[in-house]
């Protein structure tokens, strides 16, 4: 992966520093990205990919290249970092682990079942993972009896 600067705005309160990104593969396939990192959290402007990316593979480009575009901006949050801007990684909600995240899971999953509505999409905006993320916590919510189970046996 290689990180360059393409250009800095400064202003009263701060900078925002737009920053290329290339990222290429063994197999030929590459993706370039415009980014902007302004006040600690990353944007994309652009995203070429050959082949196109969907948008669960935008998800994990976003993880990949998060850290070191910050860290090229000099926000780096390496490991251990006290102030950096781990804080303000993404718009996600900060979601609990264990049981707590399954029953409010649950709660999503239900109200949207009443409602009529797509139950794992409910559970998408709840937790703002993907699609593959949302199911596999819907699993676990099920696994540990909080939901009925998807198919009933005969």
């Amino acid at each position: 992966m290689s990180v360059g600067p393409a250009w800095e705005v400064r202003e009263d309160s701060g900078a925002a520093s737009w920053v290329t990104v290339r990222l290429s593969f063994a197999d030929g396939a590459r993706i370039d990205v415009l980014a902007v990192v302004c006040a600690g959290c990353v944007f994309f402007e652009e995203v070429r990919a050959r082949p196109a990316l969907s948008p669960d593979d935008l998800t994990v480009l976003a993880d990949w290249i998060e850290e070191p575009l910050l860290e090229a901006c000099g926000l780096g949050a390496g490991p251990g970092a006290e102030g950096g801007a781990t804080g303000a990684r993404r718009a996600r909600p900060v979601w609990p682990y264990g049981a707590e995240g399954r029953r409010q899971i649950a709660h999503a999953y239900r109200a949207a079942q009443e409602e009529g509505a797509d139950p794992v999409l409910a559970v998408m905006s709840a937790t703002g993972y993907g699609r593959r993320k949302s199911l596999v916590l819907i699993a676990q919510a099920r696994d540990a009896g909080m939901l009925p189970p998807r198919h009933a046996r005969r």
